[in-house]
């Protein structure tokens, strides 16, 4: 029985949210490994939908343990909302149904007032955050001055671990003209939160080891996509936590040999939210119809997504660092009509063709895409279930795409819909 990760492999919005729930029917665990409520999934399950943002996929399933693992950060107020939401559409989320885990460490309101005032400031180029504090409060785990769930549990501790949080940020409120945090109010607010969060803490690395020794399925679901992993993605327009494969690992406590397959979640194009190199960027009428037609509105945000052609080069490497064993291609319905596409397969610099996208940000803002041209197809891929479903130019399209990212397509989506997915092999059984 294979433990399977899901990773983006673009820049996030790839249709993770589908994939993850189609997929969960599979497995008895669904785990969240990194990312806060910055990400956002959405579940279109028999014409209902789910927006999802903190909690994990697996939650909307029936019979499932849905994992919330110490590689997230996660905002214990929002969390306690968005259950409430999910409760209102009809589904039972109990301490039987979530755990998290207690190592993981929380985000306060003052990340959030620090995440906009910093990225309010004129002076220095704007990363494009989504302001909810998600990277301050990863700036305060690796300074080890972060609060942890368990610290909930013991008041002594809470109030030494803000003590010594407040030392730092109200140096930092002072510079940016914040005034400094109220310190008895944030305690008692976390005392009163603790009530509602304590319940669903667990050592969450122990309980997934145990099921996996148990035979059981474990579906390890990540937010964002690897083109924003702290090391791998196009910095500083970066989230703040690893997005790769990697991190499943050590954002849950099970060990890396406990992962047996990984799916690499690309959209059949390219679309990035916010700030930062992209460069198949379509600002025409492609650009237009792309975002029209695939609906590129970002859930968390709402912002308007930058649409551009399918990217081989990107792909290709994050395939790479993510170590991926096979691709769902989602969103093949929103090239229907297209006379022609086109699939960057290199990179122009200085002269030069690269397979590979630099480092350097100077090198990032200044390589010009390499592209093919195919021929696009005027028939309606739309909720096809079979290769007999798709039309030719839309199959060579697919068998193009694994060739030039050097991996196989596991799955192909070709709807919102849940059910209307081309399944060429199934990861749980690969």
């Amino acid at each position: 029985m294979a433990n399977v990760v899901v990773v983006g492999a673009q820049w996030g919005d790839e249709g993770k949210g589908k994939i993850v729930d189609w997929l969960s029917e599979r497995a008895d665990v669904i785990a969240r490994f990194q990312g806060g409520h910055n990400a956002g999934h959405t579940l279109v399950i028999g014409g209902e939908v789910f927006k999802l943002h903190a909690l994990p996929s697996g939650v909307v399933r029936g019979g499932k343990l849905s994992v919330i693992g110490n590689g997230v950060v996660l905002d214990p107020w929002h969390l306690i909302k968005e259950i409430a939401t999910i409760r209102a559409q009809g589904v039972e989320i109990t301490p039987e149904t979530l755990m998290i885990a207690e190592n993981t460490p929380l985000i306060l309101p003052l990340h959030g007032e620090l995440d906009r005032a910093r990225e309010s400031q004129t002076a220095v180029a704007k990363i494009g955050t989504t302001g909810r504090g998600i990277g301050p409060a990863y700036e305060d785990k690796v300074g080890r001055r972060v609060v942890r769930v368990a610290d909930l549990a013991d008041h002594a501790t809470l109030e030494t671990r803000v003590d010594r949080l407040l030392v730092h940020h109200d140096a930092l409120r002072r510079g940016l003209g914040l005034e400094p945090v109220d310190r008895d109010g944030l305690v008692a607010s976390l005392k009163e939160i603790a009530q509602e969060i304590l319940p669903y803490a667990a050592p969450v690395w122990k309980v997934l080891n145990e099921r996996r020794r148990a035979g059981q399925r474990i579906l390890f679901e990540g937010a964002q996509g690897a083109l924003l992993d702290v090391d791998f993605g196009t910095y500083p327009f970066v989230t703040s936590s690893n997005v790769i494969a990697g991190q499943a690992a050590t954002g849950t406590g099970i060990g890396p040999g406990s992962i047996d397959y990984v799916l690499g979640i690309v959209k059949a194009y390219t679309t990035r939210v916010g700030e930062g190199p992209f460069p198949t960027e379509l600002e025409d009428a492609d650009g237009q119809r792309l975002g029209e037609r695939g609906h590129e509105f970002g859930t968390t945000t709402g912002r308007k997504r930058r649409c551009g052609w399918f990217d081989a080069v990107l792909v290709r490497q994050t395939c790479a660092t993510s170590g991926v064993n096979g691709i769902s291609l989602t969103k093949l319905d929103v090239l229907d009509g297209f006379e022609e596409l086109k699939i960057c397969t290199g990179y122009e610099l200085d002269g030069e063709i690269l397979d590979y996208l630099p480092t350097a940000a100077d090198k990032q803002a200044r390589v010009k895409p390499v592209y093919e041209t195919m021929k696009g197809w005027s028939e309606s891929t739309a909720g096809a279930r079979s290769w007999a479903d798709l039309p030719g130019e839309a199959v060579k399209y697919v068998r193009r795409i694994e060739e030039l990212i050097q991996c196989p397509v596991s799955m192909v989506s070709t709807s919102p819909e849940r059910e209307d997915t081309i399944l060429v092999t199934d990861p749980f059984e690969d």
